[in-house]
């Protein structure tokens, strides 16, 4: 799987005094994976990346790492690359607040002469970024129609945006219906019904005897998985996706179709895909999720809390990394603290 993206792709964010995220860098891939304990930084990367998204900016009390002098700046930079220049995003919070979003060049070859333009692009992407922490209950609510409808960050709107994709990508809609149906072979096809105007709810068909079964009568693990596979199958994704614990609710022998769902997302010209690479960072307490990504340790991120400071590490970059992968389950690993990852008391 190759990891370039021709436009260039986010490299790495820095946290400088960022709530637990004291001095800790994040490295990313076209799908990053991180796994930690409560605590350990997973969600405040996320809600950093919220930020940097265009999602409101928390107050400099909130943002701050403990016990931080009042005159310390808080600075989160992203970190981009593209084969003829670098650049670099920041938030920052000053003694006064919220300081705001910045981009700036820091590298470009001779033959790189389109600064405004890369600008506008690294701006839309970082715009169209999205976040989400799926609740099942949300994601099976009835909702309102309105034009362009999207996820939100709990899953809500799902009946709307399946409505959609029937109208406007029919082809997606049937094999979105047709991996539906490899996942759950229970159900063979996705329904809608009105039940008051203007409003959608869907429901799923049971294979055997044709029965309509309504979103809030399925099992949470049945749409929290249709709410994954709809992200993968989106004719136009957003750029960037975070994604809180993908393998919540959902059965362990689904979870091999999760990783490949997020796959589709990362790495669309191995699907017969063809449109951008999605950039896809998850996080994830499973140690059977974890294992399935053994083959890709450069995917695999370590995050670590050691008294009130947490910090990240590249499993691909720890020394050991040959030795563990030969001796043990990746999940085993972690779950009995030889990866790290386990909070750490000073």
């Amino acid at each position: 799987m190759s990891e370039q993206s021709a436009d260039g792709s986010l490299e790495s964010v820095h946290f400088q005094n960022f709530r637990v995220l004291r001095d800790t860098v994040l490295p990313l891939t076209r799908f990053t994976l991180i796994v930690g304990p409560n605590g350990s930084g997973k969600s405040t990367a996320i809600q950093a990346l919220e930020i940097a998204g265009g999602g409101n900016p928390i107050n400099r009390d909130r943002a701050a790492s403990a016990g931080l002098p009042e005159n310390a700046e808080i600075k989160v930079t992203l970190k981009w690359r593209a084969t003829k220049w670098h650049a670099e995003t920041s938030l920052r919070w000053g003694r006064s607040g919220w300081g705001g979003r910045t981009l700036k060049q820091t590298h470009a070859t001779p033959a790189f002469t389109d600064w405004p333009a890369t600008e506008r692009a690294l701006d839309a992407k970082l715009n169209s970024l999205r976040s989400y922490s799926l609740n099942a209950n949300a994601v099976a609510e009835q909702v309102g129609l309105a034009p362009q409808m999207e996820l939100t960050n709990t899953g809500a709107g799902l009946a709307g945006v399946l409505d959609r994709l029937r109208d406007e990508a029919p082809e997606r809609f049937e094999a979105l219906n047709a991996e539906l149906a490899r996942w759950l072979p229970e159900f063979d096809r996705i329904l809608f019904a009105t039940p008051e105007r203007g409003h959608r709810i869907f429901l799923l068909r049971t294979s055997d005897e044709q029965h309509a079964i309504p979103a809030d009568d399925l099992s949470q693990g049945t749409v929290l998985s249709l709410a994954m596979l709809t992200l993968a199958y989106l004719p136009t994704p957003p750029s960037i996706v975070c994604l809180e614990e993908p393998d919540r609710g959902i059965h362990p022998r689904l979870l091999r179709d999760v990783r490949d769902a997020l796959y589709r997302l990362s790495f669309p010209e191995e699907y017969g895909e063809d449109r951008e690479p999605v950039q896809v960072i998850a996080t994830t307490h499973s140690p059977y999720l974890l294992d399935l990504f053994r083959d890709h340790p450069e995917q695999i991120v370590i995050a670590e809390k050691t008294g009130t400071e947490a910090r990240f590490e590249r499993l691909s970059d720890r020394p050991d990394v040959e030795e563990i992968l030969h001796d043990t389950p990746l999940g085993e690993a972690w779950y009995s603290g030889v990866l790290g990852g386990v909070p750490i008391e000073r």
